[in-house]
């Protein structure tokens, strides 16, 4: 499906009435004590997810600030959590990114069970953010890879895969490089990449920056399908030699001259 502006806009003022913005972080520190109350209660209530709707924050954002709190606090009060140093040997502090990010991945490494049972109801309950979510978009667009793979094995398309293009040494490829060029509506087209997601002007002009004219420049011209759709001004960039689609393109022509 391809959308205009407009109709995205729309859409997304319907399902954004309060976007999350940095003033929910100015609440957090004042919440934190009662984070602690709350599971000091009940460390099985879902205290922090609560809190996390409540201030209309991401619930894994709000699971990972209050994990570095922690996280802090035990490196500056370490008669308090004493308890806790044999679990985390090879441990040093200020935790690393990748350490937090290890944590959140799998929670059961938190030093604390009540608070990794309440990051663990973050995580899992938490539909846009957070490594529960990364794990299905990978699965996803993993499946599209193959899906993109099959069909053009169907239309009988040499090309070599990313795996492949690594192994020869190159760093930023795209999913697909064609081995012989074809012509889609009337552009060549050398390289095919697939994105299974919705091509909204945040992502794509950063695909554009981060990936897209690396591999143009590099590669020559080439597609993007974005199988859950884009918005149309977005396919602004043929005649540069970046063409947006929204399916598999039925119309490819070969050096033959014929549709494949």
């Amino acid at each position: 499906m391809i959308l205009t502006k407009a109709q995205y806009d729309e859409i997304a003022q319907c399902l954004v009435s309060v976007p999350p913005t940095r003033q929910s972080l100015r609440k957090l520190k004042q919440r934190f004590p009662r984070y602690l109350n709350g599971v000091g209660k009940n460390g099985a209530a879902p205290v922090l997810l609560e809190l996390a709707n409540e201030v209309d924050y991401a619930p894994s954002l709000m699971a990972r600030i209050i994990l570095e709190r922690f996280l802090q606090e035990r490196e500056e009060a370490p008669h308090v959590i004493e308890v806790f140093e044999s679990d985390l040997p090879s441990l040093s502090f200020p935790a690393s990114k990748s350490v937090i990010n290890s944590m959140l991945r799998d929670p059961s490494q938190i030093p604390d069970g009540v608070l990794a049972n309440q990051v663990y109801q973050c995580i899992v309950n938490d539909c846009c953010y957070g490594p529960l979510v990364d794990c299905i978009k990978h699965a996803i667009g993993h499946e599209h890879e193959i899906l993109l793979r099959d069909l053009l094995l169907e239309k009988n398309l040499s090309f070599l895969d990313e795996d492949q293009l690594r192994a020869k040494g190159y760093d930023k490829t795209p999913d697909f490089i064609l081995q012989v060029p074809v012509a889609v509506e009337g552009h060549i087209i050398h390289w095919i990449e697939s994105k299974a997601s919705f091509g909204d002007e945040c992502s794509h002009h950063a695909y554009l920056h981060d990936q897209f004219w690396s591999y143009w420049n590099r590669f020559g011209p080439g597609l993007v399908i974005y199988w859950y759709g884009f918005i149309q001004e977005l396919d602004c960039n043929r005649e540069r030699g970046i063409l947006l689609q929204a399916c598999f393109p039925t119309d490819i022509v070969t050096l033959c001259h014929s549709v494949a």
